[in-house]
């Protein structure tokens, strides 16, 4: 896995998530200055967060980034949104080892955070860990390979 300086990582969010998520831009700025992409939403307008998740995961599924990060109030709505794409593998993560689980088993590459039943210090915890764990692979890489709808 690359150091998280080198990672290019795409965020969105919707109105609830808004603040949690130039939070995290903030943090992962003094680690990764030049890999961010913010793909809205840019206030906390009601919003609908699909308007922002879609174009975030097209652009993590087609390999213009290499991880994302979605957040809403609950993470649910956004998570399911941007899981609609089938090379999407996101994530709703509420502590440190579901963070970790789901890059070590799950080879997610989208952080999916609740804004409105974390703290920033765990999203904080759960950005670290989710972007310095390694796939396991081996029994879960063929767990991973049905996933996708053909």
């Amino acid at each position: 896995m690359k150091p998280i300086s080198e990672l290019k990582i795409a965020l969105c969010c919707d109105h609830a998530g808004y603040d949690l998520k130039n939070i995290i831009i903030d943090y992962l700025k003094e680690k990764s200055p030049e890999g961010l992409k913010d793909f809205g939403t840019f206030s906390v307008e009601s919003c609908d967060y699909a308007d922002f998740a879609h174009p975030m995961a097209f652009a993590v599924e087609n390999g213009e980034f290499d991880y994302g990060i979605s957040i809403c109030g609950s993470g649910n709505g956004i998570s399911m949104t941007v899981n609609k794409h089938q090379g999407i593998r996101a994530a709703l993560c509420w502590n440190e080892e579901i963070a970790e689980l789901a890059r070590l088993h799950n080879n997610a590459n989208v952080l999916s955070l609740p804004a409105r039943f974390i703290s920033v210090e765990l999203a904080k915890k759960m950005v670290d860990i989710f972007f310095s764990t390694n796939f396991e692979g081996g029994r879960h890489q063929k767990r991973i390979e049905k996933i996708p709808v053909k």
